[in-house]
């Protein structure tokens, strides 16, 4: 039997999250005391937003991921790594959300899908 090298189990698993599970390791720190100090950071760096949005999103923000997530279909929810750019404006659209936030979102779970492949 041939084992694996501890951590890559991990990295597999990380490899295939789902967009639902990167929904909820964006979500953790939403609203929170500690999402709001993290976010704070980004203030001085310019363009950053992105990047706030997605380490500690607002419950707002995250409300609205949660509505386009929900509405998209078992085939976008697979592919949502892939999706191209009418895709992620008809969801954002459909759920009647911001499209940038939707957009940031959707290009997070690309590069975390890219980043643990």
């Amino acid at each position: 039997m041939k084992m694996k090298p501890k951590g890559q189990n991990k990295i597999a698993a990380q490899n295939n999250i789902s967009i639902e599970q990167y929904l909820e390791k964006v979500a953790r720190f939403a609203g929170s005391e500690y999402g709001n100090l993290i976010r704070n950071q980004f203030k001085d760096i310019k363009g950053a937003s992105e990047l706030a949005m997605l380490a500690a999103p607002t419950a707002e923000e995250l409300g609205q991921l949660k509505k386009a997530v929900a509405i998209m279909t078992p085939a976008e929810k697979q592919n949502a790594h892939i999706l191209t750019d009418e895709q992620v404006h008809k969801i954002a659209d459909d759920a009647k959300i911001d499209l940038a936030d939707f957009a940031i979102f959707i290009n997070g779970y690309a590069l975390h899908k890219k980043r643990h492949h």
